[in-house]
């Protein structure tokens, strides 16, 4: 059964809602998304699993937790990569997948035209980093992808939702969903709204500041 837990905590939406806004730069909003993807990490990780080691502080021996076995990240190109970063950052050993899924814009179904990941997931925890869930076509085809190379455990991490996308791709397996925020709904061009605009633009624009949809 697919779960989905938003996060409650305010300096998160306040950080949020900072990206929200489209005069924030997109230095400021890569910065944020990174805190933003390290709280996210926290929440999802609290079901791996963990185990105990003999350590030395500087006072005493204590025993101390560490992962067991890190989980792969799952990237989806391009705007997952702005959180690519803050995983490498907590798990520097795990292994890291790609995925290239891009959104026909006429049709608002998922067009896959590159993928790179381990050869077999059946034994792994998996976090799939999007910014955003919308339609929930994109984060279908990539679950597809997964499950084919025996995914079991999947997590997708995302900072915005909308609830068409969460229905869609709760419907569509039995996966853990981490958001920031669940937001109303999207418009009839398919974005979040009220949303952040386009993830990607936002976070790495190649004609200066995006506008707004």
């Amino acid at each position: 059964m697919s779960r989905v837990h938003i996060s409650e905590n305010a300096l998160a939406r306040s950080l949020l809602d900072t990206i929200r806004d489209a005069t924030t730069p997109p230095s400021h909003v890569r910065t944020l998304v990174n805190h933003l993807t390290f709280h996210l990490i926290l929440e999802a990780s609290r079901d791996l699993d963990y185990q105990v080691r003999r350590i030395r502080t500087p006072v005493a021996e204590t025993d101390a937790l560490t992962v067991a076995k890190p989980p792969v990240g799952v990237v989806i190109l391009r705007a997952g990569l702005g959180m690519l970063p803050t995983f490498l950052q907590v798990f520097p050993h795990a292994q890291v997948g790609f995925l290239g899924i891009h959104r026909d814009e006429s049709t608002l179904e998922p067009v896959t035209y590159y993928q790179r990941l381990p050869a077999s997931l059946s034994e792994q925890t998996v976090f799939v980093f999007d910014p955003m869930l919308a339609t929930g076509g994109t984060a279908c085809a990539c679950l597809r992808l997964l499950q084919q190379r025996g995914a079991k455990d999947v997590s997708f991490l995302c900072l915005v939702g909308a609830p068409e996308g969460v229905q869609r791709l709760s419907s569509a397996g039995d996966v853990n969903i981490y958001l920031i925020s669940l937001d109303h709904g999207l418009s009839d061009r398919g974005y979040i709204v009220p949303g952040l605009g386009d993830a990607g633009d936002r976070l790495f624009p190649v004609d200066g500041w995006p506008e707004l949809p």
